[in-house]
């Protein structure tokens, strides 16, 4: 499952990120309102951690923006202590649950458990393309030939070519969406990783593919759609 984290205090959101990512759950970060409002609406998430305290728009005003928009994503507000007539202004506005800072990171992974059990938040647990599932419970990859394990950043990076197969997308792209804006990773972490990928498309036999598009960046494709 895909969460997004929208917190201004790098170190905060960075240690949010690894604690969640060693539940599996694929992360993305950012540090403004702005660019939490851009991802949210670009991208599907199953759960946003948003910070009410935050330059450009507030957690609140994002939450008001995402609600109008018509987007229902669950939102988990983070508050300070001091913040009491802001929880309730968030609740108002559409916020699902809030949490005062600081926290236990036991209770933060209890609350976003809770908020992802919720009855009307629905995601797919395998996505499919061509004759591979991607399967988000146990970040395996697979088709009736075979199936193998991916690590965090090949599941994320698949992920993310699944949901924009078809799509020719820049290395500087993926490097934004899988790896985060704050990343200190070198470009050829996404050249690896997608060498990585391919070979476990071989592995599997899969009829989907990603192809280089020359100066562009890449490109998920069914290989009888892309013939």
């Amino acid at each position: 499952m895909r969460i997004l984290v929208a917190e201004d205090e790098i170190d905060l959101a960075e240690a949010l990120k690894m604690m969640l990512e060693m539940q599996k759950y694929s992360v993305e970060m950012v540090h403004d309102g702005e660019d939490a409002l851009f991802y949210a609406e670009s991208t599907p998430y199953d759960l946003i951690l948003l910070d009410v305290m935050m330059p450009k728009k507030s957690g609140i005003e994002v939450v008001r923006e995402l609600r109008s928009n018509g987007i229902h994503t669950p939102v988990l507000m983070l508050t300070a202590k001091s913040q009491l007539e802001d929880k309730v202004t968030g609740l108002e506005e559409g916020a699902d649950d809030y949490l005062t800072k600081p926290f236990e990171g036991a209770e933060l992974l209890a609350r976003v458990k809770s908020l992802l059990r919720r009855p009307n938040v629905f995601v797919a647990s395998v996505m499919t393309l061509g004759n591979v599932e991607l399967n988000r419970d146990t970040f395996t990859m697979m088709t009736s030939k075979g199936q193998v394990l991916l690590n965090n950043k090949e599941f994320q990076l698949m992920e993310y070519f699944m949901m924009n197969s078809n799509q020719v997308l820049s290395t500087d792209l993926i490097m934004e969406k899988v790896w985060g804006l704050d990343s200190e990773a070198e470009i050829n972490v996404v050249w690896v990783n997608i060498s990585s990928l391919r070979k476990k498309l071989a592995t599997i036999e899969a009829d989907v593919t990603i192809k280089s598009a020359r100066g562009l960046g890449y490109q998920l494709v069914v290989e009888s759609a892309a013939n």
